[in-house]
């Protein structure tokens, strides 16, 4: 009997100790407001990682401001070495915090993993003469000022596709004539009314003017073909651009080797469970996982590709 009641406190000690155990509690940050891209994700990962059995009790919290840059410093100041606490961020944030001269950096925090992403298309108005990418890039190389771009905010993904086009066209893009704006509403109504030229975003905020036969999909900023985006990708058409808004998720600094793979199991196991395949289906968001190493590696060269463009276009100085 003795022998027995040993061998089940062995066996107890090492479920206690495993990852899915010792994750009994987590908070999720959403450095953001309430209804955002990053406060949806981290609502659907709390509800993924409770149905799954993955987590006990999940918490999420908002802490808007800069960008993301309040909430990365909050992480990194306040929750070092916490390995109970995740926060998730994106493309956005890689750009807001240098052009916010933030005091805190991504290299500062520890890289978990990258969740979805959507990748970007450019439109113009369907009167527009501009047929494909290659009328675009040929008006870019007269006149690059004389193309009036909108999309979301200077320095965001739409900005630095802009950017990015240019660069890939041959044209100047410290001449690009980007008219940012807060809501998907004022840059489809310029688009509308020919007050732009092209208007980039997530195929989403477009799908419905582009099925009404308003406006033109000129090309798709994926590797390959989306199915259900009737539209060529740029580099088939000889523009090598290839970009997408991403999101992931970043733990605090100074956590043991321990606490960090644990976090990346916990997330590598949600993310391949039912509840997050749902919650993708429903919300229209891409399976982009890529965890540990491979993410860290990742977040290195996009923060060099989006200082470089941020660079070119004169938001941050060399």
């Amino acid at each position: 009997m003795r022998k027995l009641t040993a061998i089940a406190a062995a066996f107890l000690t090492i479920l206690v100790a495993s990852p899915g155990f010792a994750q009994s509690e987590l908070k999720i940050m959403a450095p953001a407001g309430p209804g955002g891209g990053w406060d949806q994700t981290a609502r659907a990962m709390q509800q993924a990682l409770i149905t799954s059995g993955l987590v006990r009790s999940v918490q999420v919290v908002n802490v808007p401001g800069a960008g993301g840059s309040v909430g990365l410093a909050q992480l990194i100041n306040s929750a070092r070495g916490d390995g109970h606490q995740l926060m998730v961020n994106g493309f956005v944030m890689v750009g807001a915090l240098l052009t916010n001269k933030s005091a805190v950096s991504l290299d500062q925090a520890t890289p978990i993993a990258r969740l979805t992403e959507e990748v970007e298309v450019i439109v113009v108005p369907a009167s527009s003469p501009i047929k494909d990418a290659k009328d675009l890039a040929a008006a870019l190389k007269a006149d690059a000022g004389k193309v009036r771009w909108t999309g979301g905010s200077a320095g965001g993904v739409d900005h630095i596709t802009a950017a990015l086009f240019a660069q890939a066209a041959g044209a100047d893009a410290s001449k690009i004539n980007y008219i940012p704006f807060s809501g998907g509403g004022e840059s489809l109504a310029a688009l509308l009314g020919a007050r732009v030229t092209a208007g980039i975003s997530g195929y989403g905020e477009y799908e419905g003017q582009i099925k009404a036969g308003k406006l033109r999909v000129i090309g798709v900023t994926a590797e390959k073909r989306v199915d259900g985006i009737d539209a060529p990708t740029f580099k088939e058409q000889g523009i090598d651009l290839v970009i997408a808004n991403w999101r992931s998720v970043m733990a605090p600094p100074g956590l043991t080797p321990q606490q960090r793979d644990d976090l990346i199991a916990l997330v590598d196991k949600m993310a391949k469970s039912q509840p997050w395949k749902d919650a993708l289906k429903q919300k229209g968001w891409d399976d982009a996982l890529l965890t540990g190493d491979a993410f860290a590696s990742f977040l290195q060269h996009e923060q060099q590709r989006v200082a470089g463009v941020l660079k070119s276009v004169g938001l941050v100085k060399p």
